[in-house]
């Protein structure tokens, strides 16, 4: 058997998911699809890897004495190259068609210098079948950039190829990647304080050194790739291969990464290959004058528009369009050494529906059918190969609502290749609640149940709020929490008001809640780390072009007088938790109990154990909570501690000591499914995570010295010992395995 034979018969998510075997015809076809598809490629191309260099080709390139300029066109009739370096007078460029559609042109040095300056304009000049002449920006252009003072005004392109020193060279290596990234959402342009946008470098020396003091392993970054209409959030793509020209030049955008990668910050893009912008004129879509979809990087009639985003819809069939996508991809990572991306719309990419009014159930024929477009699959199977290949270690993010399984296996298993999807009906259920629901009303098994369903063996990114829960029409789980109140009653200076009391509290609860039991990592959009109020409303005419909303005031967290401290100290203990124990990389997730009228929730996470309070008034004092580990346990994390804003309930220097519960190895006889146990206090609206102490932690400092871990920094603070202590037990035999994603009796149901 060929192993093109061996890939198409052997699918190895078949073996993970019996639930598959019923569609293994249309995951054969779809792999076969693949596979003829990686072979075409490999045998005209050489390998998938220099199929992804299209930019070599493609676009301006420096020659031997000389530029070449390739375009490909099929539906020009005659093209020529135009710009300031000609007077944009295109008869004295005309280019050559090859069979394949291709335009060609090589314009000598001039004098030994190249004939077009660096940091000029240029465009492609072509007339199509009606006669009509008609000027785009080069599809492949590295850089474009438009007339600020004239409103409106077409974006150009520009010949970018910068010599030292001007040209930026990288100092220093990527970071090694997290055991799970830590993800903090970003856009550079609405990043300043000040009503403006924001620039590359600005944010490199002022934002990203807040993002590493938060303990944040991994920026993902929106709105990179250049787009004509600001308020877009950067999902309207005019240019695929530029960058945003309006916080700078590409050479600010690599010393932004550079400078992420030197403070140990990984950078994700933020890749849009599921549409394009409908503009003509900035545009690929102005490639488009009519052909067919063999000669478009379109399809053509409604299935290349989409009609809620007013968006054009790629043909990934396309051997262009495939050279076109994959050397995007290849761009961002070699050129400006980013270290992955974040897919985005890959719903409406998988399905020929888009996802429009869909609901989806898990029912598998509603993956595995007629709707699924098997040419987007090929492509994003092709595109996670390409990546890896490039960069083994690089973070592929998926945003999909539709939980398709298989989307989060290796290509090579016949899965589709992302390392991470992003679990999005999170947010939407905290809205549901925050917005809807009175606090008596919240189901601790309906949250325990949002946040664990979640395919096993497919990893998840978390999240509480993204910038979808930021922008005007929506709110922030702090806005939605305080309202006005967030105007006036955050003062350190005055008693809070019942109103503020329960937002700060539920404001911590819910981002850590999330990122503990949510996933395998973690994101939050800046700003909502520490509760930032107001909406994000970009420049338009309904606001009179207004940045005021478009901004990130800063100011509040670095108030000392302002409550907006609290949050983000949390919201940095939470990240400092996970660098010391590492619990979002382990797989032992377990639910003991999820107690509908008491309100709390108890779980173990790696080998700490959560305990979270969701009652507006009861605090429990010697609760009973079940662990898996016999020992000695401490406070490791309190959010009702005073540094959070809290009351300090909790006392910081006890020690509680396990007790034996049942058999070991036989479930049924223990508590709430757990070996032992130990008793706690647990406050209303808080949440305290309980680490075992290890016998050597304590060794050189004396029995009178106890180590718990600072609620700030995560690092390990000395205490006296006071000696209290909830109970006390001898070490007990085995304990069980580790188990993934099991939940205990009282959440069955």
């Amino acid at each position: 058997m060929t192993s093109s034979q061996d890939e198409t018969e052997n699918i190895a998510i078949m073996g993970l998911d019996p639930g598959l075997e019923g569609f293994k015809d249309h995951l054969k076809y779809r792999t076969q699809k693949y596979v003829e598809q990686k072979n075409l490629i490999e045998n005209f191309e050489g390998s998938l890897e220099d199929f992804a260099q299209g930019y070599l080709k493609f676009g301006f390139n420096r020659g031997q004495d000389c530029i070449v300029y390739r375009e490909w066109a099929p539906a020009a009739q005659e093209a020529q190259l135009i710009g300031d370096f000609n007077g944009w007078d295109g008869f004295k460029h005309q280019m050559e068609k090859d069979q394949f559609g291709v335009w060609t042109l090589k314009i000598p040095n001039s004098g030994g210098t190249p004939a077009i300056p660096h940091n000029s304009r240029v465009k492609f000049r072509f007339r199509h079948g009606d006669g009509t002449w008609v000027d785009r920006i080069p599809a492949w252009i590295k850089y474009a950039t438009v007339d600020p003072t004239k409103f409106a005004a077409a974006y150009d392109g520009v010949y970018w190829d910068p010599t030292p020193p001007e040209r930026y060279e990288f100092k220093y290596p990527r970071p090694p990647k997290p055991m799970s990234p830590r993800i903090y959402e970003a856009h550079v342009g609405m990043s300043s304080s000040e009503p403006c946008i924001n620039s590359y470098r600005e944010f490199a020396d002022n934002v990203l050194p807040r993002i590493q003091a938060n303990n944040y392993n991994t920026v993902q970054l929106m709105a990179v790739m250049e787009h004509s209409y600001y308020a877009s959030f950067g999902y309207h793509v005019t240019n695929f291969f530029a960058v945003s020209s309006r916080s700078g030049t590409p050479e600010d955008l690599k010393y932004l990464i550079d400078k992420a990668h030197s403070l140990g910050l990984r950078v994700l893009m933020d890749v849009v290959h599921s549409h394009a912008s409908n503009n003509v004129t900035d545009g690929l879509n102005g490639f488009d004058v009519g052909q067919s979809a063999q000669e478009s990087y379109f399809h053509a009639g409604d299935r290349g528009y989409h009609k809620l985003w007013d968006s054009r819809l790629f043909n990934y069939a396309n051997w262009e369009v495939l050279r076109f996508l994959l050397s995007n991809l290849r761009w961002w990572l070699e050129e400006f050494k980013f270290d992955g991306f974040r897919f985005d719309g890959v719903t409406s990419m998988l399905y020929h529906h888009h996802g429009i009014n869909m609901a989806f159930t898990g029912d598998y024929n509603e993956y595995f059918s007629e709707s699924t477009d098997v040419d987007a699959v090929v492509y994003l199977m092709l595109a996670n190969l390409v990546i890896h290949k490039i960069l083994p270690d690089a973070t592929v993010i998926a945003e999909d609502v539709s939980g398709m399984p298989a989307l989060g296996r290796l290509v090579s298993e016949g899965g589709i290749g992302f390392d991470y999807r992003l679990a999005m009906a999170i947010p939407d259920k905290w809205i549901d609640y925050v917005m809807n629901k009175k606090d008596e009303e919240w189901s601790m098994n309906d949250i325990v149940l949002t946040l664990t369903n979640r395919r096993y063996t497919e990893k998840c990114i978390s999240y509480a709020e993204s910038h979808d829960q930021s922008i005007v029409g929506d709110k922030t789980i702090a806005f939605s929490l305080m309202d006005k109140e967030m105007y006036s009653g955050m003062s350190c200076l005055t008693d809070a008001s019942p109103t503020v009391e329960r937002g700060v509290a539920l404001h911590k609860m819910i981002h850590f809640i999330t990122m503990a039991l949510g996933g395998d990592g973690y994101l939050i959009f800046m700003g909502n780390e520490f509760g930032h109020p107001d909406w994000i409303d970009f420049p338009r005419e309904g606001n009179g072009w207004s940045y005021e909303k478009c901004r990130r005031q800063w100011s509040l967290v670095d108030a000392d007088h302002l409550r907006y401290k609290f949050l983000n100290a949390f919201n940095r203990a939470i990240n400092s938790l996970d660098d010391r124990f590492s619990f979002l990389s382990s797989t032992k997730q377990i639910v003991s109990s999820s107690n509908e009228e008491e309100k709390i929730i108890v779980f173990e996470r790696g080998d700490l154990v959560f305990v979270f309070n969701f009652h507006p008034e009861n605090s429990y004092d010697g609760y009973k909570i079940g662990c898996d580990l016999p020992g000695k346990y401490r406070v490791a994390l309190d959010s009702d501690a005073w540094e959070f804003g809290g009351h300090g309930r909790v006392a910081h220097d006890v020690d509680h000591f396990t007790s034996p519960e049942g058999i070991p190895g036989v479930p049924e006889t223990n508590f709430n499914g757990r070996p032992n146990s130990f008793k706690v206090l647990s406050p209303p609206r808080t949440c305290v995570v309980y680490y075992k102490v290890e016998e050597d932690l304590d060794d050189g400092y004396g029995e009178d010295f106890t180590g718990i871990l600072d609620p700030v920094t995560g690092a390990v603070a000395l205490e006296e010992n006071s000696d209290k202590s909830a109970s006390s037990q001898e070490d007990v035999g085995p304990t069980p395995e580790d188990m993934e994603f099991q939940m205990g009796d009282e959440s069955d149901d």
